[in-house]
């Protein structure tokens, strides 16, 4: 990986972050995209790959569109080598309200960035990894255990309406199918929004990733030595599954999906404990 070229949106912290750390120390050149890049301030790890040169902080805003734009073209070394990788992690500081359960504000705020991802996408398109959450659709929704679907329905169902926007967004870009029940609607996309995205099947190099519930824990994978096996992922659901550290989806971000893209290329997963 010494050669990649990666853009990481949403790396300020968590899924985002510890992929962008997993790959630098891989020898992958990794540029960010941040509204503050002070946050990487006191951060040893991250100074030191900057003085290396190897990891790169540019200002911006992913609901920007013209900075996203940026972002790409930036993210080029030169102009003969583009972007290999983008991962795509962005999530709002959560709030609460008894109305809306936890909530982001904008409330469409991955919808709408991950539109401005799919609207400036250079030419050749590079590899994309976004990460979104077990139980989001309809039918996902029905393996979950019977707490982990109250706790979606009546906390998260903002968050999820969110999510299922960005998905509905790249399931029309790639061609796969998607269930009208869970169409996000205009609140989330915007009127007209599919004039913005790639055309039907034009967008082959992604994976979503969709995580069960997301914890602080450590990484299993490196602290247990089970690599992979730490972990479930599969493409259908996951029977019974309850949790997942951060740390452990970044493994197998950079260790399963980036290293064997060809396996999971144009793939929805799921993954579990």
């Amino acid at each position: 990986m010494e050669n990649y070229q990666v853009l990481v949106i949403g790396g300020s912290r968590n899924i985002g972050y510890y992929s962008a750390v997993r790959l630098l120390a891989l020898g992958a050149t990794v540029t960010f995209l941040l509204r503050s890049p002070r946050v990487f301030e006191q951060d040893d790890t991250i100074q030191n790959y900057i003085k290396e040169g190897k990891a790169r902080l540019i200002q911006g805003d992913a609901l920007v569109k013209n900075d996203v734009r940026r972002a790409w073209s930036e993210a080029q070394v030169d102009d003969t080598r583009p972007v290999d990788f983008l991962i795509f992690t962005v999530g709002g500081v959560p709030q609460f309200s008894l109305t809306k359960g936890i909530h982001v504000i904008p409330p469409n705020l991955v919808t709408q960035s991950f539109m401005n991802v799919l609207e400036t996408l250079p030419s050749p398109h590079p590899k994309i990894i976004t990460v979104s959450s077990m139980g989001i659709t309809q039918a996902s929704r029905k393996s979950l255990t019977l707490p982990l679907k109250l706790f979606y329905n009546c906390v998260l169902p903002v968050v999820h309406k969110d999510k299922r926007g960005a998905e509905e967004a790249i399931a029309h870009s790639a061609g796969w199918e998607w269930d009208a029940r869970d169409n996000a609607g205009d609140e989330m996309l915007g009127v007209g929004w599919t004039s913005r995205v790639p055309n039907t099947g034009e967008l082959k190099s992604i994976v979503v990733i969709r995580p069960a519930l997301l914890t602080d824990g450590e990484c299993r994978a490196e602290v247990k030595g089970k690599g992979s096996e730490a972990y479930r992922v599969e493409e259908g659901d996951i029977e019974s599954s309850w949790t997942v550290s951060r740390r452990d989806v970044a493994h197998f971000i950079v260790e399963g999906v980036v290293r064997n893209w060809q396996e999971w290329e144009g793939k929805r997963l799921n993954i579990g404990y």
